[in-house]
C-alpha cells in the first residue's frame, strides 16, 4: 500500500509482514532466525577442528550461503571434502600412474550432498531423494553437469562403472566416518594396478594403510559434524 516502506529480506525468503501501524514485528523475529542459521552455518564452515579440516572451495561456500544450507551440511560437506584432499594427495604418491583430476574430486567431495538442502530430512535419516535433487540445483545455479553429476552418483554402488574420480569422491563419504567397503576398495585396488602394472596385493596394502590412517579420525570427524545443528 501506497505510504509503506519496503522492508528488505533474506534472498529467497518470505519473511516480512507488516502491520497495521507499519511496524515489522513478525519480519524481525523472522529475520533474527534467518541470521542465527547463517553465523550457525559460517561457524561451521570455518570453525577450528581437531585435527584441523582444510576449508571449503570459495564457490561451494558461496553457494551454500546463498541456498542458507543446513550448519549440520556445511560441517558434513568440510569434513569429507577434507578426506577427499588427504585421498588425492597421498593416491598422487602411493600410485603416482593414476590420472585425477584433483579439482573434480574436491568439487565434487564438497557439494556431494547438497541436495539435502531440499530434502533436510535426509541429513538425520535415510533416503536417496537428495542425488537427483542435489544434481539439479547445481546445474540450475550454473554449474557444469560434469560437476554436478557426483551429487547424482555418490550414491552408486556400480563401482566398475564409475570414473576414477567418481570413486575417490564414493570413498571419502564413506571413510570418513571410518566405513570400509570391500567391494569399492577393490576397484580403486584395481585402478591403481592398471595404471601402475603392480600386482594388486602391493596396491591393496598401500591403500589399506592410507585408509587406516584416515579411518583413525573417524570420531573426532563425526563429533565435529554433530556439534552443529540441522
Amino acid at each position: 500500500m501506497a505510504g509503506r516502506k519496503a522492508v528488505a529480506a533474506p534472498p529467497e525468503r518470505d519473511l516480512w509482514l507488516l502491520a497495521d501501524d507499519d511496524t515489522v514485528r513478525p519480519c524481525v523475529v523472522a529475520v533474527s532466525v534467518w541470521r542465527m542459521r547463517s553465523v550457525a552455518l559460517h561457524r561451521a564452515l570455518t570453525e577450528a577442528a581437531d585435527p584441523p579440516l582444510r576449508a571449503l572451495p570459495d564457490d561451494v561456500v558461496t553457494l551454500l550461503g546463498e541456498l542458507d544450507a543446513p550448519p549440520r551440511l556445511g560441517a558434513h560437506l568440510r569434513a569429507v571434502h577434507d578426506v577427499a584432499a588427504s585421498l588425492v594427495t597421498s593416491l598422487a604418491d602411493a600410485c603416482p600412474g593414476l590420472a585425477v583430476h584433483a579439482h573434480e574430486v574436491l568439487f565434487g567431495a564438497a557439494t556431494h550432498d547438497i541436495g539435502k538442502v531440499v530434502h533436510p530430512s535426509e541429513l538425520s535419516g535415510p533416503g536417496s531423494a537428495h542425488e537427483p535433487a542435489g544434481y539439479e540445483l547445481l546445474v540450475s545455479h550454473g554449474v557444469e553437469p560434469r560437476l554436478a553429476r557426483f551429487a547424482r552418483d555418490h550414491g552408486s554402488v556400480a563401482y566398475d562403472g564409475l570414473s576414477v574420480e567418481d570413486l575417490l569422491v564414493v570413498l571419502a563419504d564413506k571413510v570418513w566416518k571410518g566405513k570400509r567397503v570391500p567391494g569399492l576398495e577393490d576397484e580403486v585396488t584395481a585402478r591403481c594396478c592398471a595404471a601402475s602394472g603392480e600386482q594388486p596385493w602391493e596396491a591393496f596394502l598401500r591403500l589399506d594403510d592410507l585408509l587406516e590412517r584416515l579411518a583413525r579420525d573417524a570420531d573426532a570427524r563425526l563429533a565435529f559434524q554433530s556439534r552443529h545443528p540441522l
